[in-house]
């Protein structure tokens, strides 16, 4: 790696490893080797929001300050997401709701700006054909500026494509005046989803059992395989005999045998060992 003439700050391979070492130590995230251009242009906001002059001062400073952790982690993470991305999932949470009829809880991990869990709440109000249904929803993310962005619920018209008119008219108000273009989802969708920060790397979460369907896609691989399964071990724990973990369209865990078994394109459920309802 070499300094361009052009770049603002001082930043060499010492200190992009450090930055990947840190990075894991703080969120289990690994980065590729040829992510070095994406850290300096995500980290360099954070040099000038700071007045500091390379990454080796904003290193030492990340160290001996740990409310920096926060912008750290945010600054690294990508959220790529959309309403209803991997249709066939909800279509499964549909049918799974409708056959375990009742109280339900389900825990969407990698919430990342609300279209996701927005998403599995329109699914339980179509269900249930009510706003006013037994199904509670936690939405969780380890980047804060998001979740502040998925609890606001309000988007840009082009991301609702793949929402039907009907549901555009049910779950949507159309901006207007200087929020034309925009559209934010109806307060009674909102009221149902529950957003707090979890680290999925922390020793304890804030959440316990039993969460009868966990959606956890898209995030475990950012992970080395060790701690893909101690995360899976863990979520597996929280859920009942019948319920159901489901994975991003990247990930597999066929192989893992036995934590879980398939019952769908990258839908699991539990195979039994070891405590439950962590």
């Amino acid at each position: 790696m070499s300094q361009s003439a052009q770049q603002e700050f001082a930043f060499n391979k010492e200190d992009f490893e450090r930055v990947r070492r840190t990075l894991y130590q703080k969120a289990g995230i690994n980065l590729t080797e040829t992510k070095d251009s994406l850290v300096y242009s995500r980290l360099a906001r954070r040099l000038r929001a700071l007045s500091l002059n390379s990454f080796d001062d904003y290193l030492t400073y990340l160290k001996r300050t740990p409310e920096e952790d926060e912008n750290f982690i945010n600054a690294l993470t990508t959220n790529l997401t959309s309403f209803f991305r991997e249709a066939h999932h909800f279509d499964a949470l549909a049918n799974y709701l409708r056959t375990h009829p009742g109280q339900r809880t389900i825990w969407c991990s990698a919430s990342s700006t609300g279209e996701e869990p927005y998403s599995i709440a329109m699914t339980v109000a179509e269900v249930f054909d009510s706003f006013d249904n037994p199904v509670s929803i936690i939405a969780s993310d380890i980047d804060s500026q998001v979740l502040a962005k998925a609890s606001a619920g309000i988007y840009n018209s082009e991301a609702t494509t793949k929402l039907t008119p009907h549901q555009c008219k049910k779950f949507l108000h159309k901006g207007k005046g200087s929020q034309k273009g925009k559209v934010r989802v109806v307060p009674e969708l909102r009221k149902n989803v529950s957003f707090r920060r979890i680290n999925l790397m922390d020793v304890t979460w804030p959440i316990r059992g039993p969460i009868d369907v966990i959606f956890c896609r898209n995030v475990m691989i950012y992970f080395d395989k060790p701690t893909q399964l101690n995360i899976l071990k863990r979520m597996v724990a929280l859920l009942p005999d019948d319920g159901l973990y489901i994975a991003g369209h990247s990930e597999n865990f066929n192989k893992d045998s036995q934590i879980v078994t398939p019952v769908g394109k990258t839908i699991y459920k539990p195979v039994r060992e070891g405590r439950r309802y962590g």
